[in-house]
C-alpha cells in the first residue's frame, strides 16, 4: 500500500480535493479509487480474479487506488495490491482471508464524508482514505443484486454499474423476465418455483414445468456463473435439478432450452445521458462433451470446454438486431454503467434474450472486455471509461 494511504489518527484531515500548497500550479490529487471484491456469494473467488484484471489495468499516475476484499463472512479489510495475487492457480480460485485481529475498514455513512476508517482491535478509529470512486467488483447476492449499491447510495458514494433496483432485477432472473414481457423483449418461456410452493405441493410445481417441455434448464433465481444450473433432458431429473438449485437460492427458475446461437453483447452507458453503447456480439460454442453447456467449470477451470469466436460471425442485420436487443434490455431494466447481455439467435433470425449481468466477468481475457477491444476500447481505456460514467452521476435521487 502506498505511502500516502497508510491510516491516520481520528484527527488528522484526510486529502483535501486540492493541495494545500501555495503552488498554485500544483496538480490536484488523483482521483481515488476503492476497488472492492470477494464477498459472501459463492461467486467469491470469481470477484477476486476479475479485481485482479482491474488491478493491473488502472492507471497509477491518474487514480490513486484503495484495494478492499471482502472475505465470506462479510469482513471488509485493506488486501495485497499485486494482481498476481488474485490469479487462479493451479485450477484453484483465490481467497481473500483475515484473522480476528486483522482491522477492518468500513465506509461513513455520512452525507459529505466519503471516507474509509479502519477499526483496529484495542485502538481508536482511524482513518484510511477518502474516496471519490467505489468499483465493486462483486458477482453474485450481497454484491451485484442491490444490497451493495443500497450502501452506497446511502453513503453518498459514486460507483461504478448499475444502481440498486436494477442490480436487482438483473440477478433476479424471475423479475428480470417479468420486465422484459412487460417491454415486449423476447425471452425464454419459464415457470418460477418459490419455496413455499416447493414445500407445500413438489407434484404441483413438477407438473407446471410440463407444458415447457424438454430439454429444460433449471437455475437458482439469484445466482450467477452458472451456479447450481441443470440441463434436464428426461423429466426423471427434474426433482434432483431443483434441489441442486435450490442449494444455491430457495426460489428456482425453470425454463424451456432454447436451441439456437449463443450470443453475447457487451453494453456501455452513454456519456452525457447520450443512449447507451453497443460493442460487437460475441459467440458460444461448446467444444467438449464432458459439458452439457457453458456450465461453472466451462466457463473458468475448463480452458477447452468451448470456443468464444469474438466477434460472432453473423450477417450485419443480425449483428445490429442482436445490439438492438442488448440495449433495449439495458434501457429496460434502467441499468447504468455496464452489462453483458446473452441472447439466444434462431434459425429464424429471432433474437431472444436468455439473461443479463450487470457486473459482468472483467478479467483481461473475459467476454465482455474483449468484446468492446474488437469494438475499438482497449482494456484499460474500458476501466478508465467506467470510472468516468461514475463520476458523471449524480448522487441522491435521481
Amino acid at each position: 500500500m502506498s505511502e500516502h494511504l497508510t491510516p491516520t489518527s481520528p484527527d488528522t484531515p484526510t486529502a483535501p480535493d486540492t493541495p494545500t500548497s501555495p503552488d498554485a500550479d500544483a496538480a490536484p490529487r488523483r482521483t481515488r479509487v476503492a476497488v472492492l471484491f470477494g464477498g459472501r456469494s459463492g461467486e467469491h473467488g470469481i470477484s477476486a480474479v476479475t479485481a485482479a484484471g482491474v488491478l493491473s489495468a488502472l492507471d497509477r499516475e491518474k487514480y490513486d487506488v484503495v484495494p478492499i476484499g471482502i472475505t465470506r463472512e462479510g469482513k471488509w479489510v485493506v488486501t495485497d495490491d499485486d494482481p498476481q495475487h488474485w490469479q487462479i492457480a493451479d485450477g484453484r480460485v483465490p481467497e481473500v482471508t483475515a484473522g480476528d485481529d486483522t482491522p477492518e475498514v468500513v465506509l461513513s455513512l455520512a452525507v459529505g464524508d466519503p471516507r474509509l476508517r479502519v477499526l483496529e482491535p484495542g485502538r481508536l478509529p482511524s482513518v484510511l482514505s477518502d474516496v471519490d470512486v467505489v468499483f465493486p467488483l462483486l458477482h453474485g447476492p450481497f454484491g451485484e443484486d442491490g444490497t451493495l449499491q443500497g450502501l452506497l447510495e446511502f453513503a453518498d458514494v459514486r460507483y461504478v454499474g448499475a444502481g440498486l433496483l436494477a442490480s436487482a432485477l438483473g440477478m433476479d432472473k424471475h423479475f428480470m423476465k417479468l420486465v422484459l414481457e412487460g417491454y415486449g423483449i423476447p425471452a425464454a418461456p419459464w415457470t418460477v418455483i418459490k419455496p413455499r410452493d416447493w414445500a407445500e405441493d413438489p407434484e404441483r410445481c413438477l407438473a407446471a414445468a410440463d407444458g415447457l417441455g424438454l430439454p429444460l434448464f433449471v437455475k437458482p433465481c439469484r445466482a450467477g456463473s452458472s451456479l447450481g444450473v441443470s440441463r434436464v433432458v428426461d423429466r426423471a431429473d427434474l426433482r434432483a435439478a431443483i434441489v441442486e438449485a435450490q442449494r444455491h437460492d430457495p426460489k428456482v427458475l425453470v425454463e424451456t432450452g432454447i436451441v439456437g446461437r449463443e450470443i453475447e453483447c457487451a453494453v456501455l452507458g452513454g456519456r452525457a445521458g447520450g443512449r447507451p453503447r453497443a460493442s460487437l456480439p460475441a459467440e458460444i460454442t461448446m467444444e467438449s462433451a464432458e459439458h452439457a453447456f457453458y456450465d461453472f467449470e466451462a466457463k473458468y477451470i475448463d480452458g477447452s470446454a468451448a470456443r468464444l469466436t469474438c466477434p460472432a460471425d453473423l450477417p450485419e442485420h443480425l449483428v445490429a438486431a442482436v445490439q438492438e436487443t442488448a440495449v433495449r434490455t439495458f434501457e429496460a431494466l434502467e441499468c447504468e454503467g455496464l452489462a453483458r447481455v446473452d441472447v439466444f439467435v434462431m434459425p429464424d433470425d429471432q433474437v431472444i434474450v436468455n439473461e443479463i449481468n450487470t457486473m459482468p466477468g472483467f478479467t483481461p481475457i473475459s467476454m465482455f472486455p474483449r468484446m468492446w477491444a474488437e469494438s475499438g476500447i482497449a482494456y484499460p481505456e474500458l476501466v478508465d471509461e467506467l470510472i468516468q460514467l461514475a463520476l458523471e452521476r449524480p448522487t441522491g435521487l435521481r
